[in-house]
């Protein structure tokens, strides 16, 4: 007999979340209410909290507590330098992978006219002010390599070309470690097309 009521419906939320699927949602619900119940009030508790605490950054549109993102917020960044990403998860990816020390605007998505996304719905004007508050010497344009992302960051160029700024593109190509064979074409194209000097 199939689950009805409130385990149905947990099953069901639970399926919102990336990579679970009706297995995964149905595992995860006999161990919280089997196992681990104080861990499931605690989750539901954190989420409520989390929903109604957390919003976007006013400067950078991250997500945060406050009304200025701790990046944002701090006398230590590299105000001159903004770095455009789709995604928290991205800007926080490369915080924590490199040595940037400038600032980040979040997009949240990334232009999709099938999917009814345009420059209003990624906040594109308030980039445009920023860009025009001439802060700002360099964007770096960290969208991913899809047709939506390359598109983005070609709206986005555009825009910073109109302002004089310069914008670069992160490098894309070859896995450090990799062998020619195994990388897939349209990755050795695009590495081959952008080879430098050595």
């Amino acid at each position: 007999m199939p689950p009805a009521g409130a385990l149905a419906r947990l099953m069901r939320s639970l399926r919102c979340l990336p990579g679970v699927g009706p297995k995964s949602a149905q595992r995860m619900t006999f161990h919280l209410l089997q196992r681990d119940r104080a861990g499931a009030r605690q989750l539901a508790e954190s989420l409520l909290h989390a929903l109604d605490a957390i919003g976007h950054c006013a400067q950078c549109r991250t997500l945060t507590e406050g009304e200025l993102c701790p990046l944002c917020a701090s006398p230590r960044r590299e105000r001159s330098l903004l770095c455009v990403v789709e995604t928290p998860a991205e800007a926080q990816a490369i915080e924590q992978a490199t040595a940037f020390r400038g600032l980040f605007f979040v997009l949240n998505g990334r232009l999709s006219p099938l999917d009814g996304i345009g420059p209003a719905e990624l906040r594109l004007d308030l980039l445009e002010r920023r860009l025009q508050s001439g802060e700002i010497a360099e964007i770096i344009l960290a969208t991913n390599t899809t047709v939506e992302g390359e598109a983005t960051a070609h709206y986005i160029h555009e825009m910073a070309q109109r302002h004089g700024i310069t914008a670069t593109r992160l490098a894309y190509g070859m896995p450090l470690g990799g062998e020619l064979e195994y990388v897939d074409s349209a990755t050795l194209s695009h590495a081959f097309n952008g080879r430098k000097v050595f």
